[in-house]
């Protein structure tokens, strides 16, 4: 097969069909449109929540896009008590079904699931390729204090190759300021997009005249973009916080996606009902590796400390 007689193919089947040709020549979009879909999530309520997620996955293939990125604990709701009684294993009932959305809708999704393994339970996010395969999965790592009865901390980190071009998964509080190691790690695996299913609260006080996150996730998102010039794109749960520690508390939406140039869609706010937001990306160029960004970075820091 000649790459250059499928120029005319839609994006995604010509790059998967000269991958599947030439398994060990990567191929990459340098332009790529993300669905952040903000999610309505009740506790303890897969089947709806499911349902909804699968309208979502719909519409946001139906819109180009090749990605979709889905909650954290998009299945039982984040802190919800039910995690303990009625997580799943991954692969399992729930991520079948994830997958079986990717497969169908020809598109990538990024979800958070709450899984079972063993005695334990994980806040857990997966990758599925648009062919139905889970090409990564990753258990949260900085589970907060008052979740910690719930959830076990991961413990890895990996990125996944796919058409797009290298992509790790974090979770949430992953992107803390004091945790930015995490992010850091990531981008040295060779990350050139983050995705990250999250469920951002905050107060039942807090309305659309406020500013909920402001400098608690723009700050430690762009300075881990700016540093190594990658993507990270996320997306947030709506809906009221029913059981659990957080019982009363709302998500409000407002997801994210920010480039090394600063912020590049902050979704609205939104406490009733899901929505999805589209973002459209250049994928940064593969970076350093290695020495070499320590090298990178100490240059950088020299330069701050003469300017």
């Amino acid at each position: 097969m000649d790459p250059s007689k499928m120029a005319t193919a839609p994006p995604m089947k010509f790059l998967r069909r000269v991958q599947n040709e030439y398994p060990h020549t990567m191929l990459t979009m340098t332009d790529l449109k993300i669905g952040m879909g903000q999610l309505l999530v009740e506790g303890g309520e897969p089947k709806r929540n499911l349902q909804r997620a699968e309208t979502m996955v719909k519409e946001a293939a139906a819109r180009g896009c090749g990605i979709i990125v889905l909650p954290e604990c998009m299945d039982l709701a984040w802190t919800h008590p039910s995690s303990q009684t009625e997580a799943m294993p991954i692969p399992g009932p729930y991520s079948d079904r994830i997958a079986g959305l990717a497969k169908e809708n020809g598109i990538h999704i990024c979800c958070g699931l709450t899984e079972k393994d063993g005695d334990a339970v994980f806040n857990t996010a997966i990758l599925v390729d648009d062919s139905g395969k889970i090409i990564l999965k990753y258990r949260k790592i900085n589970v907060l204090k008052v979740a910690q009865d719930m959830y076990q901390p991961g413990q890895s980190l990996s990125v996944a190759d796919t058409v797009f071009g290298k992509i790790g998964v974090n979770i949430c509080s992953d992107n803390y300021a004091d945790c930015l190691d995490i992010g850091y790690v990531l981008a040295r695996m060779g990350a050139q997009i983050i995705l990250s299913p999250s469920s951002w609260t905050t107060e039942y006080s807090v309305t659309e005249d406020h500013d909920p996150y402001g400098e608690k996730w723009i700050a430690p998102y762009t300075r881990l973009a700016r540093l190594f010039d990658i993507v990270i794109v996320n997306a947030t749960s709506v809906g009221t916080i029913v059981g659990g520690p957080y019982e009363g508390m709302k998500m409000v939406g407002c997801s994210l996606a920010v480039g090394k140039d600063g912020v590049a869609q902050q979704s609205t706010y939104n406490e009733f009902s899901g929505q999805l937001e589209l973002v459209s990306i250049q994928v940064p160029e593969p970076h350093l590796k290695g020495t070499e960004i320590g090298d990178m970075l100490n240059t950088n820091n020299a330069l701050a400390g003469t300017s």
